[in-house]
């Protein structure tokens, strides 16, 4: 593993880029931290790089990717970004402009936060533009892929999500039935989904992968190709 890396974390204001911004500041591995941003962090930190800027115009900072691996967190919900049309440029579209600005840049390793059920020929449409913006990513030539998908996330959120809460409560309720294959629907704090993101980003394994992380087990995994 090199001494020295520089990595990229896209999606840094949310639950948990916020955790995994924290860590790889602390984490001596990681030279610099670049983050694309659409506004200030509340930090500063010598190791951390921050470019303001909108994210419709990202295709013009191609300079930003000369990094050796991206992190990408990004993500919102239908509510929140106002349409499914809004969702989708965001959950897709801007994952999609990521991945392909790194492959341009010859970023060796892309890490990808997608969603437990992500499959884009879901009839569900946010399991499906989840699956599609793992699809964008798979199809370049990345040395190494590592999709990440959590099941519901564990953790405060600035934004109330009645729903989500909901379905947290009854998940945790059932996580000590839900064994075997079926302890990926586990709820799962968004710390421990970063540490994950973190332990990856500083293996040096090969080809794509796909993680499922758990509370209580650590991370199951699958290997793609």
């Amino acid at each position: 593993m090199p001494s020295s890396l520089r990595v990229m974390l896209v999606g840094a204001t949310g639950l948990v880029g916020g955790h995994c911004l924290t860590q790889l500041l602390a984490d001596d591995t990681f030279t610099e931290v670049v983050v694309p941003s659409r506004r200030a962090l509340p930090l500063e930190h010598p190791k951390l790089t921050v470019q303001i800027l909108d994210f419709a115009k990202l295709r013009e900072h191609p300079e930003l990717f000369q990094v050796d691996m991206v992190i990408c967190c990004l993500g919102t919900t239908r509510r929140k970004a106002g349409s499914r049309s809004a969702f989708r440029q965001v959950d897709y579209g801007y994952t999609r402009d990521v991945a392909e600005l790194a492959m341009q840049q010859r970023v060796r390793c892309f890490i990808l936060v997608s969603a437990l059920g992500a499959n884009s020929q879901s009839t569900f449409f946010y399991n499906r533009i989840k699956g599609r913006a793992e699809w964008a990513v798979r199809t370049l030539s990345f040395r190494t892929v590592h999709l990440v998908r959590p099941s519901l996330l564990l953790g405060k959120r600035r934004e109330r999500r009645r729903r989500e809460g909901l379905a947290r409560w009854w998940l945790r309720l059932l996580s000590p039935v839900l064994l075997g294959p079926l302890r990926r629907f586990r709820p799962v704090e968004a710390e421990r989904v970063a540490g994950l993101l973190v332990h990856l980003a500083r293996s040096e394994e090969l080809g794509q992968h796909v993680h499922y992380p758990s509370q209580h087990n650590g991370a199951v995994r699958e290997r793609r190709g």
